[in-house]
C-alpha cells in the first residue's frame, strides 16, 4: 500500500514542534499524532519548571526548604540519568545548577554581581542530593533542580517510540530543534536536518543527512546577552556560576535524543576541552568554537 506524508505542527515546551510521518491512512496518522502530542504535553505538564503543579515544581518546593520527597518510577529514571551524566562529566552536568537562574536573567541585559553568584553556588552540587529508587532528599535548603538538557529530549524519544509502536517506520519528530528520525523516506532517502549557525542569525551552518537516530544542538546563541561586545550564553558552569567559554555551538547525532542532548551540554560545559571529549565519545558531531572555527566528524 502507498504511504503518504502527513505533517502535524503543534506548540509545546515553549517551542514550535512538528511530527512528520508516512502513513497509509489520514485517520490513522491523525490518531498517532494525537497520541504523540498528548504524551509530549503530559511530559511538559510533569517536568516544566514554569508550571506550578508540575512534579518538578513539587520537588523544588521541598528542595527550597530542604528535606525529602517521594518520586515515581518515571521521575526516578530521569533523575538516575541525570546522575549518570553528572558522573560521566566529572561533575559538570549538574541539574542542581538551575538555581543560578536566580542571578542570571537573560531578559534583563545585565550581568549579575559576583557576590550574588557566590551566594547561590553554596546551594549547587549534586553531591548534596541523596537519590533512592523512590525518593530524593536535599541536605540543605535553597536548592533547585532543572531538567534542561534531558527533559525535552526524553519527550522526543518517547514520541518516536509511540510512532514505532503504532507501525510508523518512516518519519521525523521535531520538538523545538531536538529531532528524532524514526526512519528514512520510503524511497530510502535521508531527512535533511538543518544546523543553525551560531553567529549568523537565521543562517545555516550545514544540512545533515539523517537516515535514523537523533540530532540535538546546544549553543551560546539560544539565550544570551551581549554587553560591551562580550557574549554571555545560558550554559552556566556549575563550579563558577558563569557562562561557559570556548565553544559557540555543539551538535551531536546519537541513537537516542536524550544522549545527543546531554552530550551537547557536556561538551559545552567542558569549554575548550569539549572538542577532545567529543572525539573520544564515538558519536558523530559538529562544533563551532568562539573563534569561528568549525570541526567534527559529520
Amino acid at each position: 500500500m502507498t504511504s503518504n506524508l502527513y505533517h502535524f505542527p503543534f506548540n509545546a515546551m515553549g517551542s514550535p514542534c512538528e511530527l512528520q510521518i508516512y502513513c497509509t491512512d489520514k485517520r490513522k496518522a491523525q490518531t498517532i499524532a494525537d497520541k504523540v502530542i498528548s504524551d509530549v504535553l503530559r511530559i511538559e505538564q510533569r517536568y516544566s519548571r514554569y508550571k506550578e503543579e508540575s512534579v518538578l515544581s513539587d520537588i523544588n518546593r521541598v528542595a527550597e526548604k530542604g528535606g525529602c520527597i517521594a518520586v515515581d518510577e518515571e521521575t526516578a529514571a530521569l533523575l538516575n540519568y541525570a546522575n549518570t551524566c553528572y558522573q560521566q562529566s566529572g561533575g559538570l552536568f549538574d541539574i542542581t545548577s538551575g538555581v543560578l537562574r536566580k542571578a542570571w536573567d537573560f531578559k534583563s541585559q545585565t550581568v549579575p554581581k559576583q557576590a550574588d553568584i557566590k551566594k547561590l553556588l553554596k546551594t549547587v552540587g549534586w553531591k548534596k542530593v541523596k537519590l533512592t529508587a523512590s525518593a530524593i532528599s536535599f541536605a540543605m535548603p535553597g536548592m533547585q533542580l532543572d531538567f534542561g538538557g534531558i527533559g525535552k529530549e526524553y519527550a522526543v524519544d518517547r514520541a518516536a517510540t509511540i510512532c514505532w509502536q503504532h507501525g510508523v517506520r518512516n518519519g521525523l519528530v521535531n520538538l523545538g530543534g531536538d529531532i528524532k528520525v524514526i526512519g528514512p523516506h520510503p524511497d530510502g532517502k535521508p531527512w535533511l536536518v538543518g544546523v543553525s549557525h551560531p553567529r549568523k542569525a537565521g543562517g545555516l551552518l550545514t544540512r545533515l543527512e539523517v537516515y535514523s537516530g537523533a540530532v540535538a544542538s546546544s549553543g551560546d546563541y539560544e539565550r544570551c546577552i551581549v554587553i560591551n561586545g562580550k557574549r554571555y550564553g545560558h550554559v552556566l558552569n556549575p563550579r563558577t556560576g558563569w557562562p561557559v567559554r570556548g565553544l559557540a555551538s555543539v551538535t551531536v547525532v546519537a541513537q537516542q535524543c536524550v544522549i545527543a542532548g546531554s552530550a551537547c551540554t557536556v561538551a559545552m560545559l567542558m569549554e575548550r576541552q569539549g572538542k577532545r571529549w567529543l572525539k573520544q565519545l564515538g558519536l558523530k558531531y559538529l562544533w563551532v568554537d568562539q573563534d569561528g572555527k568549525v570541526g567534527g566528524t559529520y
